[in-house]
């Protein structure tokens, strides 16, 4: 069985609203909307991003190949992989 390397983000930045711009380590860049892949569950550390402004305080987290905000939040890099692609996250098993 080959062991596949998880996704890194490599770049991210705020595209206004609830949607950032991403790009990973393989080439791979698109749109993600958070608002679309968190809904309902925004919250304890994913409250704050219910506000567009705060969702634009995203920085990259490069010990942990993701994106991260002030508060620790963070969203698991093959997540945001696989929003973009438009593929459930178990199709990459």
């Amino acid at each position: 069985m080959v062991k596949r390397s998880l996704p890194s983000v490599v770049a991210v930045r705020h595209l206004g609203g609830h949607r950032l711009a991403l790009e990973f380590d393989d080439g791979l860049a698109g749109e993600v909307d958070l608002r679309r892949h968190l809904g309902g569950r925004l919250t304890g550390v994913f409250q704050p991003l219910a506000d567009p402004a705060y969702v634009g305080q995203v920085q990259l987290l490069a010990d942990a190949d993701t994106v991260s905000w002030p508060n620790g939040a963070d969203l698991d890099p093959l997540v945001l992989y696989c929003a973009i692609k438009g593929v459930p996250v178990t199709s990459l098993d």
